[in-house]
């Protein structure tokens, strides 16, 4: 398949650059495939199109504060990064991470960054970006006394780096007070103190994404609640959103793309509960992307029951599911609105159909839906 196949035109003003103030507060498109049908609802009436003995599956990956503003050690060269991947290392005894930096061509191996000085902050790495290169940090000349230290070790793929990190205490403490969240770069604005609550999910506990499971940030505790009381399991896996949410298609021919692998966690107990219901013959529901692409990985053929039940453990995944991909596990998916040409778009495309999916989606630009992370919501059932 083409990758023009799944473009779309989108106007700009689309993109939600803010969340709702109140999070299922947000519209709802409910896309019927049995009968073709799409209605506009508001979030919280998805109770309405559950029933007791669904179960619903949430990725609980908890997104880390990974955007990082420092100087250079020695020049005062505002730097950048995006820490992407934890490599090895434990905290006290340094840290080490594969990393995105900027600007590129500044870092090399052996190099030194600081971050958590007086004030380095993402206005002083623009201003400094646009006046000079070698701006120093005018309230902290060059004194190299930050809560945050790396080494440049080695180049990684990509153009990443391989960073070791010097700090005192706990790494994940120092980074959650001076990291910043990492929107994604068609969010056009500064991040803000509000985005470190309302870029995670209420029921995020396990840090390790660079980007939000953003399907799942609708929810609300007292919208989890009803659904529970309604007879609906709740389930929760852990796949870390990884660098690659943010890497194009750049192929023309989709089937050669080679999607990011990412760690994933289905514990015993998840794993049982959600065959129990698969066995049971009621829906799997899937909040979001990630849960879809992690109960798919774990998938496996059982000859004894004759069903493709999951299977736990932790494993890692570059599944890359677009039409003509014959899902397993999930019989209906919570999802927000996708880029254009993107992996996520060819996903829901092969859960439906891809004409179909691109009609909802031109409904969805005619009656001004938001778009992307902090955009309004899809329920394909």
């Amino acid at each position: 398949m083409h990758i023009d196949d799944f473009d779309y035109n989108l106007p700009e003003e689309l993109i939600a650059q803010y969340p709702t103030k109140e999070r299922d507060k947000c519209r709802l498109m409910v896309v019927n495939r049995e009968n073709g049908t799409v209605s506009h609802e508001m979030f919280y009436q998805i109770l309405d199109h559950l029933h007791a003995g669904d179960c619903m599956v949430f990725n609980s990956s908890k997104v880390l504060p990974a955007r990082l503003f420092g100087e250079k050690v020695g020049t005062g060269v505002p730097v950048e990064f995006l820490l992407t991947k934890r490599v090895e290392g434990r905290d006290g005894e340094g840290d080490i991470w594969e990393t995105m930096v900027r600007p590129g061509r500044r870092l090399k191996p052996g190099d030194q960054v600081v971050f958590g000085s007086t004030s380095l902050t993402e206005q002083h790495y623009e201003k400094c970006q646009n006046r000079s290169e070698n701006c120093q940090n005018e309230n902290d000349q060059k004194s190299n006394k930050g809560k945050l230290v790396a080494e440049i070790l080695e180049y990684g793929e990509g153009g990443t780096r391989i960073v070791r990190f010097e700090y005192e205490g706990i790494f994940m403490e120092v980074l959650d007070e001076i990291g910043r969240m990492p929107l994604p770069p068609y969010i056009d604005r500064e991040s803000e103190e509000s985005d470190k609550e309302m870029y995670q999910t209420v029921y995020a506990d396990k840090l390790g994404s660079v980007a939000s499971p953003t399907a799942g940030l609708h929810f609300t505790e007292d919208l989890l609640k009803a659904a529970e009381e309604k007879g609906v399991k709740l389930e929760f896996v852990t796949l870390h959103v990884g660098i690659g949410t943010f890497r194009p298609v750049k192929v023309e021919n989709i089937e050669e793309h080679q999607m990011h692998f990412e760690e994933y966690t289905i514990t015993e107990e998840t794993a049982n509960s959600i065959n129990e219901s698969i066995l049971c013959g009621n829906r799997v529901i899937s909040v979001g992307t990630t849960s879809t692409r992690t109960l798919e990985s774990a998938a496996y053929f059982d000859e004894k029951t004759g069903k493709y039940l999951v299977k736990a453990g932790s494993s890692s995944t570059g599944i890359f599911i677009y039409p003509g991909y014959e899902f397993k596990i999930i019989n209906a998916l919570v999802t927000n609105f996708h880029l254009p040409k993107s992996t996520l778009l060819m996903l829901i495309s092969a859960l439906y159909d891809r004409e179909k999916i691109l009609e909802a989606y031109r409904i969805a630009v005619e009656e001004k839906y938001r778009f992307f992370s902090y955009g309004d919501a899809m329920f394909i059932e």
